[in-house]
This record gives structure tokens, sequence and C-alpha cells, in this order.
């Protein structure tokens, strides 16, 4: 990981010799990103609108440029004018008043054990006490917190501005486990207790993180604390909108163009398809992934980035514990109720999906108040593919990437027969002992997700347990030039599979899309445990 990031650095500083524009990969200060000439996308209207409230919530996914908005905060609060020349903020801010700001991170604080966290929070606090000359010591955090805070007022005269960035990074390392999340839970909440008692020394509070817990007892009684995660007129505080990427990024985009010898507007139509398409309220403007879109940039290639800094692990726990059937995450449906719910009351994986970044919202009915949540691009659904290889095919995932491949190859000519003895051979060959069935029971649903991993990870359209009048499709797989209804069996006869398919009349729908439709009745051995017969018909 830190060859990597360092290798990526070079690069940037390589490419920003040989351009005008800096691109900040990596970097998070507000005061280092305009000291030192780099591009900055002015964010700070929406920054000011955001300070004018007193205690202020915001939940995006990670790398999403939370820290850099942190980072802000503290630089408009401290009152660096000289940061902000050129920015929206400087024509609506006429007083500039500096105040003493705290910020806090607790990110590193990830070992799930209360030592941990202790040690984390009072080193943070101990470094605030040496900063403001002041000296109150001792373990009991929220003592330490209130006299810090207080002590800071009485000797500045001003209130304090508190910022805590990565609020529920000690949490999330626990959530999957009911017991620990609690005791995480109490301890954290001691941190955050004071605040609302010290209100009458506080200007402003800012607290921002991947999930949603502020409902329930952790800020439980910060009952004026803003969520601002989910309001239309932020939806676009962090993030990249496509005016944006246009206005700002128009260098680095020609420069993709030579790269690949192709226009800068087929650059800009695959850097969307690959990047775009967060949506973090109804009828919200989409915004691509700041990450993604810089290392894209800099590196002078398009790539999974956000992907490749790893998937969390909290996911892939609680993926196990709601004993999730991933191939309905895309299209799946949730109530506001459901949609917006406090991260340790959850009762999918969907809140934390979106609250990730792995699903956003796709469409809203105000009438059902019902959010049909969806992947935002191509770079999370082959991602979270390639993460669940290992828990739905096997765990050498080179094998399955190389077996894809080949599959792909097939599918490009068209050879959807050569493409099922390509996935019949790979299944077969699985070791027993390192292969998903193993721990899970030889089903036909089971074996229905390892065929919809294996066709995402071509980055197909490929949708499982499509919905029709009379009944699921199992498999819905569209290429460039045919449509593949298919329908599966495990222990049983693909000539009933292809009944079901006319019988049902799953490719009624299609008849008019002008690509050739082929069905394909698919049957799963349980003892073989692999694909052991199919049957194709094209119409």
């Amino acid at each position: 990981m830190r060859v990597s990031f360092f290798l990526c650095k070079f690069a940037n500083r390589i490419k920003n010799e040989s351009t005008m524009v800096k691109y900040p990969v990596g970097i998070q200060s507000f005061e280092k990103l305009r000291t030192s000439g780099f591009l900055y996308v002015d964010k700070t209207r929406l920054m000011y609108d955001a300070a004018q409230n007193n205690f202020v919530f915001l939940s995006r996914p990670r790398r999403f440029g939370k820290s850099l908005l942190t980072s802000t905060f503290k630089a408009y609060f401290s009152g660096q004018k000289e940061l902000f020349k050129g920015l929206e903020v400087e024509q609506l801010e006429t007083e500039w008043k500096q105040y003493p700001v705290l910020h806090f991170s607790l990110a590193s604080a990830k070992k799930g054990t209360i030592e941990d966290l202790d040690n984390n929070i009072n080193f943070q606090l101990e470094w605030a006490e040496k900063e403001n000359g002041i000296s109150v010591g001792g373990d009991d955090i929220p003592t330490r917190l209130t006299s810090l805070v207080k002590n800071i007022y009485a000797k500045t005269g001003n209130k304090v501005v508190i910022l805590i960035d990565e609020y529920d990074a000690p949490l999330l390392t626990v959530l999957h486990d009911k017991e620990r999340l609690e005791i995480m839970r109490t301890e954290l909440q001691s941190f955050y207790s004071p605040l609302k008692d010290l209100d009458p020394y506080l200007r402003f509070v800012f607290i921002t993180g991947i999930s949603k817990f502020p409902q329930l007892s952790i800020f439980s009684q910060l009952n004026n604390l803003v969520n601002i995660s989910m309001v239309p007129h932020y939806a676009t505080i962090c993030g990249i909108t496509e005016q944006e990427l246009r206005d700002n990024f128009a260098e680095g985009i020609h420069q993709l163009s030579l790269t690949y010898k192709t226009t800068d507007e087929k650059i800009f139509a695959e850097m969307k398809r690959r990047y775009d398409g967060y949506h973090f309220t109804e009828n919200s403007e989409g915004v691509y992934n700041p990450f993604s879109l810089l290392y894209a940039i800099t590196m002078d290639k398009i790539d999974n980035y956000w992907f490749g800094t790893g998937t969390p692990t909290f996911l892939i726990n609680m993926l196990k514990k709601f004993h999730t059937d991933i191939t309905q995450l895309e299209g799946s449906e949730a109530i506001a109720e459901e949609f917006d719910a406090p991260t340790e009351d959850m009762h999918s994986v969907l809140p934390l999906f979106y609250q990730s970044g792995y699903l956003t919202i796709k469409a809203y009915d105000p009438i059902l108040n019902l959010y049909t949540l969806g992947y935002p691009n191509e770079e999370v659904k082959v991602g979270m593919m390639r993460t669940l290889v290992p828990y739905y095919l096997c765990r050498d995932t080179n094998l399955t990437t190389i077996t894809v491949g080949k599959m792909y190859l097939a599918l490009r000519k068209d050879n959807i027969d050569e493409a099922l003895r390509i996935a019949r051979s790979f299944l077969a060959g699985i070791p027993y002992e390192e292969g998903t069935l193993k721990d899970a029971p030889a089903r036909e649903g089971h074996f229905t997700a390892m065929l919809y991993v294996m066709f995402s990870f071509l980055n197909l359209y490929v949708y499982a347990q499509v919905s029709t009048a009379k009944g699921r499709m199992d498999i819905l797989l569209k290429t460039d030039s045919h449509i593949y209804v298919m329908e599966l069996k495990m222990d049983g006869n693909v000539d009933d599979a292809l009944k079901q398919i006319d019988d049902r009349g799953y490719a009624i729908p299609y008849e008019a899309d002008g690509r050739k439709i082929v069905k394909v009745g698919i049957n799963f051995s349980s003892e073989e445990r692999t694909i052991n017969d199919w049957k194709i018909v094209e119409l």
C-alpha cells in the first residue's frame, strides 16, 4: 500500500512539472492545498452556509473529501482569510473572526479496543492542551474535554470550534459484533456527551464520518444537531459535479485523450461511466468520486482506484451477518425510515452500503416514500464483484480473473456455449476446502449468485431475479448484440428450465429491443458442484 502511494506521489510530481495544473492527490490539508498552488474546486459557499448552524453532522463515503472539508472549516474559523482569496466565501464573509479550533480525528482508532480508543483521544486532548497553553491532564475524557473548552474560552474570550473527523471509525471496526459495539459505543459517547452542556462556549461543532449513528445514544443529547447528509442543498458539498469536472479538469482530460488516442468527449464519457453517479438525496445532481477522478488524471490512466485501496472489512462482515443476497443489491428498494436508519439499528445492509458509497440513490417515489438503490458506476460494481470472489467463488482471485477474462472473450464472439464451458471447468476445478460451498448450502440461489458474480466481474449488463408479469427470471445478461434470458435449475432438467422461460414469457419484454434474444437453460449438479448441463435456443 505504501509502495503504491509513493509511486502515485512520484507520478504526480512528474506530471506537475509538465503541466500548469497541480492536482491534489492525497492532500487533505486546505492550507497546504492553497499555499502550494494545487487545484481547488470551490466548495466554500456550501461550507459558509453550513457554518451558519451550531452543530452539524455529515455522512459521506470514504475518500470523498470529508477530511479536506473539515480542514477547510478549520482554516475558515481560524480567520485565515488569505487562504480564501478568489473563492466564493471571500464575498460572503465580512468579519473573518478568529476562533480557537479543536480538530480531532478518530481515523486511526481502529483496533476495536477501549484502551486504543482512550489512548487515541487522550493523546489528541493532550496535544490540544499544549497548543493552547493549558494544563488539564487526567484520563477522564469528558472532564478533560470540558475543562479544555472552558479554559480556552476564559483565556481568549472567544467561543470554541470543535471539528471531529471520522467519528465512527472505532465503531465500524466492531459493527458486526453487538456486544463489542455496545461497549465501544458507550465509551465513545463519553467523549461526545459534554458537547451539549458546553453549548454556551461553542461557536460551531462539525462531525463527519461514513455511517449514521446520531439519532441514537451517541448524540442523543445533541437535540440541535443538524444532519445535512441528505439535505438537497448540500448534496454536492463533497464530490465533483459534471460542470466542475469540465470547468476544472479540462487539461487533465485532454492529456488522457492524447494517451488513449481518442477525443476529449470520449474521455469525459468514460470518466462518467467509471466514476460518476453518486446521489446523496432524491432528485439531486450526481457527483463523481473525487479520489478516483484525481488518481486517473494524475496517473494518466483510467482504472479502479477507489477499490484499489481495499474494501472495508466491516462491509463483508455485515454481508455475512444479514445473509445478504448480493444478486438483489442492484435495484433494491427501501422506505425512507429504513434507508436513513441509524447504523447500529439496521435490519439490512442497505443503509450502510448506501452510506459507504457502494450503493446510491437511483430513484425516489415521493408518494410511497420509497428509494430505489443501485451501484453508482462501473468502478463500484466491478470492484464489488472482485471483492466478493473469495466469498462466492474461491480464494484465488487471480484464477477467477483469468477465467472471467476467457469468458469475456467468448461472449465478445457471441459464443455463450464456450463461456459456459469455461465456467463449468472453473467451478469443477475449485478444491472443496477452498470453495464457498464448503460453508454454504448447495442450493439454487447460491449457484445463481456464483454465476452473477462471474458475469458482473466481466462488466456486462447482468441482472438477477428480474421481476416479470409471471415470475422472476434468474439471470438477464445483455451484450451489444445479444440478450440472454437464463433460467437455472439444481439437480433438475434444462428442458424444464427452457419451458419455464416460455410459459412465463420471460423473453417477451425484450422482443422489440433489436438485439438477438437467446434462451439459456442451465442445470447445476449439487453432487458435482458445478454446471453439468445447458441448452441454448436462439429466437
